[in-house]
């Protein structure tokens, strides 16, 4: 009976991954593809929020193809990801926070138009990876990072349609500057939320493993 429960929980954990596997490619090809229009567009508008989205859509892309690789690996595994993972989230913050310095001081006004329409697209496909993922929200530190970057691309992309309307009414460049220090703060929040977790289950890891040590 106890080998029944084992195998019926073996078989709903690869029946899980494999949902998981399928939702992390169709979401890893979104972003790559937003990515691409996305970067040509932030440099063409001159919007530091549309290359800072344009960025965290190529950061998230290395995510969901670091997520596909440690599928059914240890929990150590998953949590060395996640640390990784953190890590890429935290340079991203930091880069749209330089950046963001730098146009305050050398950036002109962007090109709203274009702000407004790639942000619409960028925001149709960040909810679509949004409902992908949503049954996945809760998960090992691995699963809540790839959420947590779905989470912050959908709130980044309700602030650039917003900047587009501030700099459209405006004529200035300051509502673009003021979205991308948010969407800066939102990514260092994030990693700082993933390396917490991660942290938290390797050292869960390193206990177990060390019981399992003593009762062998």
């Amino acid at each position: 009976m106890s080998g029944q429960c084992c195998d019926h929980e073996a078989s709903e954990a690869q029946l899980r991954d494999t949902a998981y596997r399928r939702v992390l490619w169709a979401a890893l090809a979104i972003n790559f593809i937003m990515f691409a229009i996305e970067i040509g567009a932030g440099l063409a508008a001159g919007s530091v929020a549309l290359q800072a989205d344009a960025l965290d859509f190529l950061g998230d892309t290395a995510t969901y193809a670091i997520s596909l690789f440690v599928i059914g690996m240890s929990l150590r595994a998953r949590a060395l990801a996640a640390l990784a993972k953190g890590g890429a989230m935290a340079l991203l913050g930091f880069w749209v926070a330089g950046a963001t310095v730098w146009h305050v001081a050398y950036g002109g006004a962007p090109e709203a138009f274009m702000m407004g329409a790639v942000g619409l697209a960028a925001l149709t496909a960040n909810a679509a990876v949004f409902v992908l993922l949503w049954r996945y929200r809760s998960g090992d530190s691995n699963m809540r990072s790839v959420w947590l970057c779905s989470r912050n691309d959908v709130i980044g992309n309700c602030a650039v349609l917003l900047a587009a309307l501030g700099v459209f009414g405006t004529g200035t460049a300051w509502p673009d500057i003021a979205v991308a220090a948010v969407m800066s703060t939102l990514a260092l929040q994030g990693a700082w939320a993933v390396f917490r977790q991660a942290l938290g289950e390797l050292r869960e890891s390193r206990l177990s493993g060390s019981a399992q040590e003593r009762t062998a």
